[in-house]
């Protein structure tokens, strides 16, 4: 994007559109530059949010993942997806360039599915020309990839209604597909993970509930000399090192590795089974799992949560409290100190005039 912006200003104070034509034909028709074509094809190929997910989903699906994990959260207009997977992996130096136009795993296959041709090598490079920030958070050969993806929704929109879970029913074949509902994120990924019931699986919840989930995934897979014996856990696939933390600010810490941001209480109440591990999407849409909420898909419930008799018996004491500087700098409070909870930060404002 800081491209595309760069661009427009040279053309605004050069007053020319020969930045983006490598011939004029003449009679009003030009042959673009290859940049210029490849930028207008990315702007093309991403127009909301949902497309995201579905590119990231076709990405671990040709990585042959055999399960795939999205967190998200929303805050304001801005809309973050932590896409995490099992599959082949990318090597270290390829993490930038992969999100160059024409960079492809895919040199002697090109597939097209249900949403159209894919191994053109501009899938991520779209979701980068389309986003405020896309980048690898974590990924190594063997070892599974994690792209982070941060959306302005007021840019590139999404639907509005993110919190119903579609309407599923089966077809004459017997197979689950979806018959009614918005096409939000949740009926984008649910589509495709009925489109390949066998691989990958794929989980779906705010960044806490995935971190439950590849916890328990984990531990099912380690085995107790694994869990016992590893002194690296960077050598470990993305699917396995979260069960290796020991106590809540290591579950946090390997959490940040691999692009999933939690607080260390977040992490004690993951470890002490108080945020439960998710179901895959097709066993929701089976009955098998606890459908995802809307506030799965929103903010993360991650700050502290103060009950209204508590807070107000603080700012009681906050204001005797008070007295000390009253008396040496001759203030006065206007009105009862004024206490707020924002995520784990509590604040106390003092309304004053000095006497």
């Amino acid at each position: 994007m800081a491209d595309d912006r760069l661009i427009d200003f040279i053309e605004q104070v050069s007053g020319g559109s020969h930045l983006r034509v490598e011939e004029d034909l003449g009679g009003g028709f030009v042959r673009l530059r290859s940049e210029e074509a490849e930028r207008r094809q990315a702007k093309h190929d991403i127009r909301q949010v949902e497309d995201i997910v579905i590119e990231l989903l076709r990405n671990a699906r040709d990585a042959k993942a055999a399960s795939v994990y999205l967190a998200t959260t929303k805050e304001g207009d801005v809309r973050t997806l932590t896409v995490l997977d099992d599959g082949e992996g990318i090597p270290p130096e390829l993490h930038g360039p992969v999100f160059e136009p024409r960079v492809t795993s895919k040199l002697e296959t090109m597939l097209e599915d249900e949403w159209g041709v894919h191994g053109r090598g501009m899938a991520l490079f779209s979701i980068k020309s389309n986003t405020t920030r896309a980048y690898v958070a974590f990924s190594g050969v063997g070892l599974g990839s994690a792209f982070a993806i941060e959306a302005d929704t007021a840019l590139l929109p999404e639907k509005t209604d993110q919190s119903t879970f579609p309407t599923v029913a089966r077809d004459e074949d017997g197979a689950l597909v979806v018959v009614r509902g918005p096409h939000n994120i949740l009926r984008s990924a649910l589509e495709f993970a009925l489109a390949y019931r066998r691989a990958p699986n794929v989980y779906l919840g705010s960044p806490s509930a995935i971190a439950a989930t590849l916890l328990e995934h984990g531990q099912r897979r380690l085995t107790n000399d694994e869990l016992l014996f590893c002194d690296d856990v960077s050598t470990l696939p993305i699917s396995q090192r979260l069960a290796m933390s020991a106590d809540a600010a290591d579950l946090m810490g390997n959490c940040a590795q691999v692009g999933l941001d939690i607080s260390e209480r977040t992490a004690h109440r993951i470890l002490g089974g108080q945020i439960a591990p998710l179901a895959s999407l097709c066993e929701m849409a089976r009955g098998e799992g606890r459908q995802v909420r809307a506030a799965d898909l929103t903010k993360d419930s991650r700050g502290l949560k103060l009950a209204k008799d508590d807070v107000e018996a603080f700012a009681r004491e906050m204001e005797g409290a008070f007295e000390l500087l009253a008396e040496r700098y001759y203030l006065s409070l206007t009105a009862v100190p004024r206490v707020t909870v924002k995520g784990d930060t509590i604040t106390v404002r003092f309304p004053i005039e000095k006497d």
